[in-house]
């Protein structure tokens, strides 16, 4: 773990800590209604000032608190555009599986890769440390398992282009009618092109 994950992963569960101090609150808008206070907003006494801890520009968390929920959003390092392509296609696969997760959304906040709600239901029904165990154990590996799946693709991607360029080049040699040597170098260029653009679609969704 790097020197600047650990005081970024406590401060995130310190302040998760103090934000779930949650209770029952009916609804003053309903009645008989008991809905999440920060996602409806509909009185501005009930919710509290927006918290956002940031590791770095790309690295950071958004947790808003209300008097019966809390809304964290968090936000993944995208270093280039295979990551890009990896954690979309990994918070897809989650947040398709939202009820399994119960306190994860189906969408995220604006400008957040993945979103958890927790109410006063979940706080009674769970134990306050173990949801917020739940929130740090997630930050800590899904960096891991970006890095892990970009790997295995660029191994995957450089095997590909190796038998490619092979075949490529055997061609090339084996052609009675062999073409002159800037032209060969430049239809290489080309292919190499058209396996780049042709890896990125298939990542795509």
């Amino acid at each position: 773990m790097t020197a600047t994950l650990r005081p970024y992963l406590n401060a995130v569960r310190a302040t998760l800590q103090a934000a779930l101090c949650l209770e029952n609150f009916s609804s003053q808008v309903v009645e008989r209604h008991n809905k999440p206070e920060v996602e409806v907003r509909s009185s501005k006494e009930l919710l509290l000032q927006p918290v956002i801890i940031s590791r770095n520009e790309k690295e950071k968390v958004l947790i808003e608190g209300s008097i019966n929920s809390v809304r964290v959003s968090i936000a993944v390092k995208q270093a280039d555009e295979i990551e890009k392509i990896l954690c979309h296609k990994f918070m897809r696969f989650m947040m398709m599986r939202a009820e399994n997760f119960f306190i994860l959304r189906r969408k995220p906040v604006e400008g957040y890769d993945i979103s958890f709600l927790i109410t006063n239901f979940h706080t009674e029904q769970m134990y306050k440390h173990k949801l917020v165990d739940f929130v740090i154990h997630f930050m800590e590996e899904i960096d891991k398992e970006i890095s892990e799946m970009k790997l295995s693709v660029n191994a995957r991607a450089r095997i590909v282009a190796e038998e490619f360029l092979k075949n490529v080049s055997l061609s090339l040699y084996l052609s009675p009618f062999s073409e002159p040597k800037h032209n060969s170098i430049h239809k290489t260029k080309e292919a190499l092109i058209i396996i780049s653009v042709t890896f990125k679609r298939s990542c795509r969704i």
